[in-house]
């Protein structure tokens, strides 16, 4: 089977975004794929400097993805830092990428922009990310929208990489992007993020969830008075409910005596039922840790077996000349 692979920083909570953005397409990814999936805590080392909260999240994001689906029988799912030789193969990456190419990087411009002081992390982000990738041989990468730069780089770094050493010892691999959810909106209408504070949790408490779906944003429009049926409310009901329902909220909304409350409350329910089933399965896990350690456990022992491999390669082939690599 052809492989994916992908990472989700444990910066936060997994909300609706982090879902169908990518996570849902992991899931999907299962019958055709072998897939790779762990959790990018040394990504996250670039802006996460709370070590309880780094690790509570990273362990509520292995929950989530068991939650809502992921078989660790068909994907590897492990956290990034029980395999070190993403890092050790970063540095060979690194030593043959051109600084101009990461200061390009338009996630890096952008928090420069807006006065993030950066640290080397965040420059090398592109690099530590090419080396989760081409360690697996993948050949595609579920990303969001906004990472499909950072790919790219990675396919160039690849590139550079074989030829310079005339080896083809990295796959370059392709984008996997659902055009039409590569961007869910926030409460506030901008792309949801657990940076711009606007996100629904999948996994929040009902009286959490309730609150922070009806923050949504909407305006002053009275009741009785018709209403642009193309919202926030409708855009994220459109992910959840059939054409036929989705109609009906649009013609509502046209013809007055509805309220965005009412059209809150329906998303409401449509994100209850949707998953369900995962939250139960969620709580279950909660209590029964041990497995979720044991799931981990072996992801990394077979992810770390694969990057052991590929890491000798890598410095047979640069000419580095410890023995490490004819270590059968």
């Amino acid at each position: 089977m052809k492989r994916s692979i992908s990472g989700i920083q444990p910066s936060g909570i997994l909300h609706l975004g982090n879902y169908f953005g990518a996570m849902k397409q992991f899931i999907e990814n299962q019958e055709n794929y072998e897939g790779f999936y762990f959790i990018a805590d040394y990504h996250s080392l670039t802006s996460l400097t709370n070590p309880k909260s780094l690790r509570e999240n990273s362990y509520n994001i292995v929950l989530d993805y068991l939650a809502l689906g992921l078989d660790p029988e068909k994907s590897t799912i492990f956290l990034q830092s029980d395999v070190p030789e993403h890092v050790e193969l970063m540095w060979l990456l690194s030593s043959i990428t051109p600084v101009g190419l990461l200061e390009r990087g338009h996630s890096y411009k952008d928090k420069v922009a807006k006065g993030f002081s950066p640290n080397t992390g965040l420059l090398t982000y592109p690099v530590l990310m090419a080396s989760d990738i081409l360690m697996y041989d993948a050949d595609i990468v579920p990303v969001g929208k906004d990472q499909k730069q950072h790919l790219e780089m990675t396919r160039d770094i690849a590139s550079k990489f074989n030829q310079q050493y005339e080896i083809e010892l990295f796959k370059l691999p392709e984008p996997q992007i659902l055009e039409s959810l590569a961007v869910i909106p926030g409460t506030d209408g901008q792309k949801m993020s657990k940076s711009y504070g606007n996100t629904i949790n999948m996994f929040a408490s009902k009286k959490e969830l309730k609150k922070q779906v009806m923050s949504i944003v909407s305006d002053s429009t009275p009741l009785e008075s018709p209403k642009n049926p193309d919202n926030n409310i409708v855009k994220l009901y459109e992910l959840f409910a059939s054409k036929e329902k989705v109609e009906i909220m649009k013609n509502n909304f046209v013809a007055g005596n509805y309220g965005y409350g009412h059209a809150k409350t329906e998303l409401l329910n449509a994100i209850l039922e949707y998953f369900e089933n995962a939250r139960k399965k969620r709580e279950e896990l909660v209590n029964n840790m041990e497995y979720v350690e044991e799931v981990l456990a072996k992801g990394a022992a077979k992810a770390r077996a694969i990057a052991q491999e590929k890491i000798s390669a890598a410095k047979k082939a640069v000419g580095l000349a410890g023995n490490a690599y004819k270590i059968k």
